[in-house]
């Protein structure tokens, strides 16, 4: 999920570009408007069309935004806005159609917005009661829950450059290994 608040703010960051001009520019298959980070919480569970969604973690950027727009060092720069859109597990199966609405069923976790747990994640990466209170979230997904549970036991955090710029042994192909 991508809010398409975002784009305006990219098209002046970034100049017009062919693919800001329609939806699905950071590889996202929902965009909608009224909803952001900021308002957007883990655990957070929609209706939409059939389907029943719930919110399980922010996106991380990766190398490939940095090929999408041409631009080198688009997925720190989409990292450090925290415009990343986020990711959902499917709780009931259901088809979706162009126009159909989210409506907000559940919030579970009002006091985990998207952009905080961001905070944590790429800006006070060692605050180690709050990693300690992440890494025992349930809403929030498996992956994400190990990664704040290992910073708050090694009092370290993982090397980001190889998910922002690709691998560099594969820099002379100009195709960066996944």
């Amino acid at each position: 999920h991508y809010a398409r608040e975002h784009y305006p703010a990219w098209l002046r960051e970034l100049g017009e570009r062919a693919v800001l001009r329609a939806p699905g520019a950071f590889g996202e298959n929902l965009s909608t408007h009224g909803m952001t980070e900021q308002d957007v919480c883990v655990g957070d569970t929609y209706a939409v069309g059939g389907a029943l969604i719930q919110v399980s973690q922010a996106r991380q950027p990766c190398w490939k935004l940095n090929h999408r727009f041409a631009h080198p060092g688009m997925s720190a720069q989409v990292q450090a806005s925290g415009k990343t859109g986020w990711y959902y597990r499917v709780l009931r199966e259901g088809w979706l159609a162009p126009g159909d609405t989210l409506s907000l069923r559940d919030r579970l976790h009002p006091q985990w917005s998207l952009a905080r747990i961001q905070d944590i994640l790429n800006r006070r990466v060692l605050d180690l009661p709050t990693l300690a209170e992440l890494a025992a979230l349930p809403a929030l997904s498996p992956n994400w829950r190990a990664l704040f549970e290992k910073r708050a036991r090694l009092g370290q955090v993982e090397d980001w450059q190889r998910r922002l710029q690709g691998d560099p042994a594969d820099a002379s192909t100009g195709t960066p290994s996944t």
